[in-house]
């Protein structure tokens, strides 16, 4: 071969080089943008997000615990109104620094809060009214019940119940009953094993005794059985998990009525093991009747003991799924990508599974783990085995112990918190106490899936106030490109969302239905108009604010708000 000939043989293996880079380069950032993306929202939120809660006004409720020391949100007046002058009395004074803020998801602001009692590892949920109840904590907080009303003027604020728990609830649960008087029920807490109801109807109304609550307790690692994994199954009655353990269990007759497997594995599941769960989404296409739990993550057996001495042990890998209805209960075992505890599963508007946050060794607690979980993984449960998980953008700030996460409203979610020491730690620590903002953009969010993301989506009800009874039927009116009636059929899903109360890797009441849709027409000016069925009791959807959206092919719409109440 002459030079002549050599030379462009060399230009055009060069080229075909340079074209087999570029199409590595596109392939790996169709992958990159696959994976989702994390945005910084504040650099200082000045409180732990030991706890989170989403109101329908969308902000979302952070509070961590007052004994914590000064926080990082210094008050110019004391909430009685006095000034704090910025003296070293001031300095070391708690009540010039704010333990809960608000956060207003589309100002991105924050503004203080009196949250009034210690909240340290409470438990909440969301009244029918929109209401947030909060109850126990530690100390002189350990019996308090707290509500706050969200509201549109920025002055609302926590308030204090006038009575109180039957017992001291520290690290216990809470669960919405599916009934006209709009109860909530409180399950366990440290060296607690009994239930008991909220808001209290009598003021010597009593606790009762929960046996479940005894055989589960393991002293010698942690107890293991705090924050216990409740959730309601379509027939009313309430799944209790801890440890290792789960009933069923009807809380109107105090009758346990099932008793399941043990999942399997040796390591705990529950406080300070802390795995995490949820309930798959409820179907209209078998009447809501099948209801499916998951639990991800724990400790390895011993964790606790083991870290204690400042050995971490490996956590679990391993997911457990199991239906609680029917008369065939089995857990069937997956492995996730990795170990992984104290993680928070979120349902997305899809029905797919986020977690994230956590660590893969030791346990929960004051510098009881180690080794940061910081890629979240998704979970597509209706993909064969083996295909299910898949693993998300890494994020560069560790999610430790008191850390949160929930959904907002545009399917962003919301990640705040981690404190994994006694006080607020700054230096001179391995994880130091972390106030930084972060939202997760799940890649379905992604610019390349508008010109098929369903938009300006509005509901239409009798009341014409977003509240639907059960039963009822109601519009939904969207912008969306057009289909034919087959694809409409099968691709467009209309998903509404529970929002739950965050802690401890605990969401208390997450819940999504997938709902009945009667009929879906395009009009002549491009707008599509669904007929939907609200769910038919509050044993499927306990009354309240839930998230509505119109899942195109897997792509979601932002939410919009709808209440589910009695006729």
């Amino acid at each position: 071969m002459d030079n002549k000939h050599l030379s462009s043989f060399y230009k055009l293996l060069a080229t075909a080089y340079l074209v087999l880079l570029f199409a590595q380069a596109v392939k790996a950032a169709k992958a990159e943008r696959g994976r989702g993306e994390w945005q910084l929202l504040l650099n200082n939120t000045g409180v732990v997000a030991m706890h989170m809660a989403l109101t329908y006004e969308n902000t979302v409720i952070m509070f961590d615990q007052t004994d914590s020391g000064p926080s990082r949100y210094l008050l110019r007046r004391r909430f009685n109104g006095t000034r704090c002058e910025g003296t070293q009395n001031d300095l070391e004074d708690s009540s010039c620094y704010a333990h809960s803020v608000e956060y207003d998801v589309l100002r991105n602001k924050i503004r203080p809060l009196d949250v009034g009692s210690d909240t340290w590892c409470s438990s909440g949920s969301m009244l029918s009214n929109g209401t947030l109840i909060e109850t126990g904590g530690f100390g002189a907080g350990s019996r308090r019940i707290r509500y706050f009303s969200p509201c549109r003027n920025g002055h609302c604020d926590w308030k204090q119940g006038k009575k109180l728990l039957s017992h001291e609830r520290w690290y216990a649960s809470n669960l919405r009953l599916p009934e006209k008087d709009d109860r909530i029920i409180v399950v366990g807490g440290r060296d607690v094993f009994s239930y008991e109801f909220v808001p209290k109807t009598l003021s010597r109304e009593n606790s009762f005794n929960l046996p479940f609550l005894h055989k589960t307790y393991d002293k010698n690692q942690g107890r293991n059985n705090l924050y216990p994994i409740l959730h309601l199954s379509s027939d009313g009655n309430i799944f209790i998990f801890a440890n290792r353990d789960s009933i069923l269990f009807d809380y109107k007759r105090n009758k346990v009525v099932k008793t399941y497997p043990r999942i399997p594995g040796k390591g705990s599941r529950s406080y300070p093991s802390t795995g995490s769960s949820v309930i798959l989404p409820l179907h209209h296409t078998n009447g809501f009747k099948k209801v499916e739990v998951m639990i991800c993550g724990g400790a390895a057996y011993g964790a606790y003991s083991a870290a204690k001495q400042g050995r971490f042990l490996k956590g679990l890998s391993s997911c457990g799924r199991m239906v609680i209805t029917g008369n065939n209960h089995k857990w069937k075992m997956e492995k996730m990508p990795e170990s992984r505890l104290m993680n928070d599963m979120i349902i997305l508007p899809t029905g797919h599974i986020l977690i994230i946050n956590g660590v893969k060794n030791g346990c929960a607690g004051w510098e009881l783990a180690s080794n940061p979980s910081l890629r979240p993984y998704l979970y597509k449960p209706k993909k064969p085995l083996g295909k299910r998980f898949s693993i998300l953008k890494s994020t560069k700030i560790a999610r430790m112990y008191h850390s949160s996460a929930v959904l907002l409203p545009d399917g962003r979610v919301l990640v705040g918190g981690s404190n994994p020491n006694n006080k607020y730690t700054f230096k001179n620590v391995a994880h130091p106490t972390e106030l930084r903002l972060q939202a997760f953009v799940p890649a379905h969010m992604g610019r390349e899936f508008d010109h098929i993301r369903p938009k300006n989506v509005s509901i239409y009800t009798s009341k014409n106030d977003e509240v639907v009874a059960y039963g009822e039927e109601f519009e939904m009116k969207f912008l969306m490109e057009k289909e034919n009636k087959e694809k409409l059929r099968n691709e467009v899903i209309f998903t509404a969302y529970a929002t739950p109360f965050n802690t401890h890797s605990i969401s208390m009441n997450q819940r999504m239905i997938i709902l009945k849709c009667k009929n879906i027409v395009r009009n002549e000016d491009g707008w599509f108009n669904a007929l939907l069925e609200a769910p038919p009791s509050a044993k499927v959807a306990p009354s309240g604010y839930y998230m509505l959206n119109v899942v195109n092919n897997g792509i979601p719409s932002g939410a919009q708000w709808v209440r589910f109440v009695y006729a």
